[in-house]
């Protein structure tokens, strides 16, 4: 009988737990977008990039590098571009730019990646904060598309 009594107590606790872990893990799937990045490394060369210096969504970190894979046609920036996070593993997401560079505004758009951007998708207006930094406002979500 004290063994039942103790398995009750145990599998309460477990219970009480798991009530409480979605509420303690839970990341955000969806959301708005506030990140900013520092482009001093960039001339607008394809393959060069800008790195992020703030956001507001975890799968994003500082120090994410926004790969340019086109040149810029002066004086449009339209490009694919590529998210790549610091830190080991396959972890990219793939989006596309479309800036009107001494306008200093334009929109940019995810469409999902590897890792744990496969599902992500977003879309942000771009524009510029003075100097070499720029900002990016929009939504974001994780999940798949219909």
């Amino acid at each position: 009988m004290q063994s039942k009594r103790s398995l009750l107590a145990v599998a309460a606790a477990i219970l009480s737990l798991a009530a409480l872990a979605p509420a303690v893990a839970a990341t955000p799937r969806n959301g708005d977008i506030h990140i900013t990045k520092e482009c001093s490394a960039y001339s607008g060369a394809a393959g060069e990039f800008c790195t992020i210096t703030s956001s507001n969504v975890p799968a994003i970190p500082i120090g994410t590098k926004v790969i340019y894979l086109s040149a810029v046609n002066w004086p449009i920036l339209d490009t694919a571009i590529v998210l790549d996070p610091p830190g080991p593993g396959n972890n990219r997401a793939f989006g596309h730019v479309h800036l009107d560079v001494p306008a200093g505004d334009g929109t940019v758009t995810f469409s999902g990646g590897t890792g744990v951007f496969t599902w992500f998708y977003g879309s942000a207006d771009v524009s510029a904060l003075g100097g070499f930094d720029w900002g990016w406002e929009g939504t974001y979500s994780f999940g798949p598309r219909d």
